[in-house]
């Protein structure tokens, strides 16, 4: 079955659809966009995500193309045409198709709307099958990742370099030598005291969905957690770290620049998280 992805309120074959050269999301990046996991046919924490977009469109000064409502009805129908049961939904929105100019385009230039979804393999069974090793690097993104929006240069560049040192993701270390996050996941600390360490929200980390979901899930289980910075030297003698998305779920990092994480092993508060978020899925 070939796939079926909806442009700018028509629904069309994936290989055919097509957006203007002129559209600014190709020409600037003058866009959002936002991901939801798709969970047996559910959509995985959707009014976290909607929210996230409805909040990045604010921050752009982009007024939403569509209500909440005709959205919602749009991603469902993208998953019944494209029979997905397990996967994403991949949402992006410009600032629309004018000339050439830096400057915002007139008021009468609709925005641009594409919605997709994709098939992934189904959720981890046990967490032994879900680990992974990390890099870090220099963080070197521009100064609003609390916008989801499609500047993400430095974020494929540090991705790629994990990839061709074969890790799963890049750590980026800001410029005060704090951890801010990963490439494209949100980065959880256990100290060697045992503390469980999470960046604060700022203007250099995206906020998180699964981040906040599993923060709500922590404290419903009495798991304290400390917000606040994490240092590079830290990083680096944690006992535990672990990496968290709508993709990446609850991924425990087992090496670090080649270096083994605590004792090389999967730690006990990750296989807690990861439980939570499993019972999180299976409850949605």
């Amino acid at each position: 079955m070939s796939r079926i992805a909806y442009v700018n309120g028509r629904y069309v074959a994936h290989a055919d659809a097509a957006v203007a050269i002129d559209d600014r999301g190709y020409q600037f990046g003058d866009g959002v966009y936002e991901v939801i996991y798709v969970h047996r046919a559910r959509l995985i924490d959707p009014g976290l995500h909607l929210d996230r977009l409805d909040r990045s469109l604010r921050e752009m000064r982009l007024a939403p193309p569509l209500g909440r409502a005709a959205l919602g009805h749009v991603i469902r129908e993208i998953l019944r045409r494209n029979r997905i049961t397990t996967g994403l939904v991949y949402m992006q929105i410009t600032r629309g198709v004018e000339r050439r100019d830096h400057a915002f385009p007139g008021r009468d230039v609709p925005a641009s709307v594409v919605v997709t979804a994709k098939r992934l393999p189904p959720f981890p069974s046990a967490i032994a099958h879900w680990t992974g090793s990390a890099i870090t690097l220099p963080d070197q993104r521009w100064a609003r990742c609390d916008i989801k929006s499609l500047n993400l240069l430095p974020n494929v560049l540090a991705r790629q370099a994990a990839r061709e040192a074969g890790a799963t993701e890049a750590i980026l270390i800001g410029p005060d030598g704090n951890v801010t996050e990963g490439a494209a996941t949100s980065v959880w600390v256990v100290d060697r005291a045992g503390t469980l360490i999470l960046r604060h929200l700022d203007a250099r980390i995206l906020p998180g969905c699964t981040r906040e979901a599993l923060l709500d899930l922590l404290e419903r289980a009495g798991i304290a957690v400390r917000i606040g910075v994490c240092s590079e030297a830290e990083l680096r003698a944690a006992r535990e770290i672990f990496l968290t998305s709508a993709t990446s779920f609850v991924k425990p990092i087992l090496r670090l620049d080649g270096q083994p994480v605590g004792d090389g092993t999967i730690g006990d508060v990750a296989r807690q998280v990861f439980a939570l978020y499993a019972r999180h899925l299976a409850a949605a």
